[in-house]
């Protein structure tokens, strides 16, 4: 009797409290989450609402499809004893993005093979870039996708010019259907998309419509354009017309005028390329309608103010939208986030995530704005680093980056992103400067060994929900959060350390009825080459050959740890958690 008596004072009590936290009769005002000591909330909560769709972001976010997190296989590991001076705080009602799939895009280069080793078939199918972007950036500008090996176009320049005008002295032309295992066929390339499940955006010949030398050059190129939409046959639903045209390393840049045929000038301008943007798009459009299919066809927009420096064009992006004006369904931009093979610290890598980013978005909006152009999707279809020196480019570092650069552009409304690149060759005269995902001819590593950032990309799809929600840090500037939540219900959050020091994060969800558990995966560099280490450990485990990450990554489980007293858990050095908390 005397415990049931005990019982009924407590539920008294719990009804009062539970009064005194609700609104007054007719508020509209939701009542504030009270904190349940367990990392989430008792009592009423605000239920999240989905904003618009940024026009940033557009039809990129048409294929959105809600995601379920299954709860993983763990191991149970003990909470962080240190006292937590950092805190991290989500709330779930406050939705800030769907989060579009076509984010965590990759590029493929047609000069690594032709990837049809089932490893490499397996980790890509595991990394689900969804999107594959081809044929190669600045190699698109010389690629023939239908021409067989040795059988180019009779109307192509044996030697192309260089931007100051010389001959060039390694002009060299790509066909589509070599079949060699050195290179990568179309043909193979559409066979990887269906067995990873990815979409293709695919990169159209601009250059030809520069250098042609027949009567009609722009036609001509356009004309191979659209018949590649044909044979695409609706594979493909995305198209850019050119890549970074506006820089003197590309083979459109400078043309020798003598073979010239239809009056173009001798260095490429923005006006010129936005007239001759409209021809490819109309041919490339008529071929879609064609055989019934959908296409979008992007434009490209440099990155930053022009600056006329000799290695971009001066008013690049006044002249490209003067002419196309509403032609483009999408706008292109590019970002390698650091200075141009500055030796940089890694501190200063991680902290470009953040402000390039918002700045480039910013930039591409006021762009379109001035010039009186409708606000469209915009796609960064090739982002890294270009920080020299230290082997930056394949480090753990460059990992975390990775990380931070996917929350900051779902933050920013990105519409499409794919990294530079799945895999890209070895300098042995500037040892680590390479993009590749994966090893390429790096000596004492076998070809297509995951490097640290497929790690850090991974983990961070497989632990971020299909909505961003806002979140915020306080205790420390070098502490970054992305939190989500899933359809499904579980809440999340992706936290990286910019610091060098391990830190002790406190994580609290507003509005939200957490669970038992929550379940995490810590990543970290190794002891090797300082702040850039060539190694990931992954909840403590390693690679076998002291060189990438752990082999059995997809099987490894994941750390489990009970809510109670809170969410509570430390972030390494130049490393990130990713978590998920269960729902109650």
């Amino acid at each position: 009797m005397r415990k049931i008596n005990i019982l009924i004072l407590a539920g008294i009590f719990m009804i009062s409290a539970c009064k005194k936290n609700n609104n007054t009769p007719g508020s509209t005002t939701p009542p504030e989450p009270v904190d349940a000591g367990n990392g989430g909330s008792v009592g009423p909560i605000t239920a999240p609402t989905d904003p618009e769709i940024a026009a940033s972001q557009g039809f990129f976010l048409d294929e959105w499809q809600p995601k379920t997190f299954t709860i993983p296989t763990s191991q149970v590991v003990a909470k962080p004893t240190g006292a937590a001076t950092i805190n991290v705080t989500a709330d779930v009602s406050q939705v800030v993005s769907k989060v579009s799939k076509y984010m965590f895009g990759n590029n493929i280069n047609p000069f690594t093979g032709q990837y049809t080793d089932a490893g490499i078939v397996t980790d890509l199918t595991n990394l689900a870039p969804n999107i594959i972007r081809a044929p190669g950036g600045s190699l698109s500008d010389v690629y023939f996708w239908n021409a067989p090996s040795g059988g180019m176009p009779t109307d192509i320049p044996d030697k192309l010019l260089n931007a100051d005008g010389s001959v060039s002295t390694n002009t060299y032309y790509w066909s589509g259907k070599v079949t060699a295992n050195w290179s990568l066929s179309l043909d193979n390339y559409y066979s990887l998309l269906q067995k990873t499940n990815s979409k293709g955006i695919i990169t159209v010949n601009y250059g030809y419509a520069r250098y042609g030398t027949g009567p009609t050059p722009v036609q001509t190129a356009a004309h191979l354009a659209a018949n590649w939409v044909r044979y695409d046959n609706g594979r493909t639903k995305f198209w850019e017309i050119g890549n970074e045209c506006y820089g003197n390393w590309e083979a459109s840049y400078r043309i020798d005028v003598t073979k010239n045929h239809d009056g173009q000038p001798a260095i490429i301008t923005g006006d010129l390329y936005g007239k001759q943007f409209k021809v490819f798009a109309d041919s490339m459009r008529s071929a879609a309608s064609q055989i019934g299919a959908t296409i979008k066809i992007g434009a490209i927009l440099h990155e930053s103010p022009d600056d006329n420096s000799g290695v971009s064009v001066s008013n690049w992006n006044p002249g490209v939208l003067g002419q196309i004006g509403d032609s483009a369904d999408f706008f292109i931009v590019h970002n390698y986030y650091t200075n141009y093979y500055e030796n940089s610290s890694a501190l200063t890598v991680l902290k470009t995530a953040s402000t390039s980013s918002f700045k480039l978005m910013n930039f591409a909006k006021a762009a379109l704005s001035t010039a009186g152009v409708k606000q469209k999707p915009i796609a960064l279809t090739e982002w890294n680093i270009f920080s020299s020196g230290s082997k930056q480019m394949i480090s753990n570092v460059a990992g975390a980056h990775a990380a931070m650069v996917l929350g900051e552009l779902i933050k920013d409304q990105y519409g499409q992103a794919s990294r530079w690149d799945l895999a890209n060759g070895w300098d042995s005269k500037a040892p680590g400067d390479d993009h590749g995902l994966f090893s390429f001819g790096q000596p004492t590593v076998p070809d297509f060994t995951p490097r640290p950032a497929f790690y850090y990309l991974y983990y961070f799809q497989k632990y971020f929900g299909d909505r961003m929600i806002n979140s915020s840090v306080t205790g420390s500037s070098n502490i970054a959060s992305y939190a989500s939540s899933f359809s499904s219900g579980q809440a999340g959050v992706v936290i990286v350390n910019m610091d060098a020091t391990d830190a002790t994060v406190s994580v609290n969800f507003k509005n939200y009825y957490t669970g038992s558990n929550y379940y995490y995966y810590t990543l970290n560099g190794g002891t090797d080459n300082g702040d850039f280490s060539g190694k990931v450990m992954v909840n403590g485990n390693g690679p076998a050959n002291n060189y990438g990450g752990p082999a059995n990554y997809a099987a490894l489980p994941a750390n489990s740890t009970s809510t109670s007293n809170g969410i509570k858990v430390t972030v390494p050095a130049r490393g990130a958690v990713f978590l998920v908390v269960d729902k109650k």
